[in-house]
């Protein structure tokens, strides 16, 4: 959505999706088509349902109507609208069919273990790859190939909320000027944060204050303690931001940038997501000196002193290259230029 506010007001857009509602809130005019949800939809008999998955692809059971219709749609559309480029998000297997639509493709680029014939694929059949981060953070198993194919836009952030001064952002929150105040974004991926870890935190700066914004797991066995709060879902994440010492986060796109414009201290403890893309991304930012980075949450007293004292000893400017506040310009411009490179006589 970031980007198509710069596209160029004559050319028009199309999107592609199964969740109408995340576009809203689109900055400009675009066509949206309705796309069946094909995920866990079940294939009509248990024979198709146990038919193996070719190794150039990722998900592509068979006998699933709502795929077919998905599919089928997608195709219809290319078809039908002729498109300058098709912009993919991800996916492995329409960056294929595009090709075979003979219609010039994009896909994102993002972090993980993407090795697999797959993904190198789907890099080969798209005539480039668009990646919202900056190149400093790029992985070494990324291919050369693909890598010289790649546009890097630098940290590309939605959010545009002002930044504040500390106190400021903290006069506004009714939060105190004298103790260190430490921001847990709770991811919303699965049941949320595990919250056991965080009361250990707690106990481990008994004289800081926690705030905990997003959802939390319980286990049951959990103590609470005073300087422990929950935010739940907020809409003003970067005056809290803007209002801490130090953030813990995992390595979501857009989560990382929002912490870099903020120039925060960051310790990054990943979530689960396929082909480990979390894990390579916080990996990558531990590389460069811009987070620190944890497999796991931990699990004692002394652990997390020891983390939160390496992140302490953080240069945050090393985080704050990272993110570019005309990221999503930049964007648009390359993929109006790619599209007008191509189609070039």
């Amino acid at each position: 959505m970031a980007i198509s506010k710069h596209i160029p007001p004559e050319r028009p857009i199309t999107i592609l999706t199964a969740k109408p509602e995340q576009f809203e809130s689109l900055p400009r005019e675009a066509e949206l088509v309705r796309l069946p949800d094909m995920i866990g939809a079940p294939s009509r008999s248990k024979a198709l349902h146990n038919q193996a998955t070719p190794s150039v692809l990722h998900c592509v059971p068979l006998g699933v109507d709502e795929m077919r219709d998905h599919m089928g749609i997608i195709a219809q559309t290319l078809r039908a609208i002729d498109p300058a480029l098709f912009v993919i998000d991800v996916s492995a297997e329409i960056a294929l069919l595009s090709r075979i639509m003979s219609v010039p493709a994009v896909t994102i680029r993002m972090h993980g273990d993407r090795s697999d014939i797959g993904h190198l694929a789907g890099y080969e059949a798209c005539v480039g790859m668009l990646a919202p981060f900056d190149d400093a953070i790029e992985q070494d198993s990324y291919p050369d190939w693909a890598r010289s194919r790649t546009f890097y836009t630098g940290g590309l952030c939605t959010t545009k909320d002002p930044i504040l001064a500390r106190d400021e952002a903290r006069q506004r929150l009714d939060l105190p000027l004298d103790r260190s105040i430490t921001l847990v974004i709770a991811g919303g991926g699965g049941s949320g944060t595990p919250y056991a870890p965080l009361t250990v935190a707690a106990r481990a700066e008994p004289e800081g204050l926690w705030l905990v914004a997003g959802p939390v797991h319980r286990e049951g066995h959990e103590t609470d303690f005073g300087n422990l709060r929950e935010l739940g879902w907020i809409d003003n994440l970067t005056e809290f931001l803007c209002a801490a010492d130090r953030v813990v986060a995992s390595a979501g796109d857009n989560t990382v940038h929002e912490i870099a414009r903020a120039a925060k201290p960051f310790l990054c403890i990943p979530e689960w997501r396929y082909f480990d893309e979390q894990q390579a991304k916080a990996a990558e930012l531990a590389r460069v000196g811009a987070a620190i980075h944890l497999n796991t949450w931990p699990a004692s007293i002394p652990e997390w002193q020891r983390a939160l004292a390496d992140t302490d000893g953080l240069d945050v400017s090393r985080l704050a290259t990272l993110h570019d506040e005309e990221a999503a310009q930049k964007a648009a411009l390359w993929l109006e230029s790619e599209a007008r490179r191509l189609w070039a006589n």
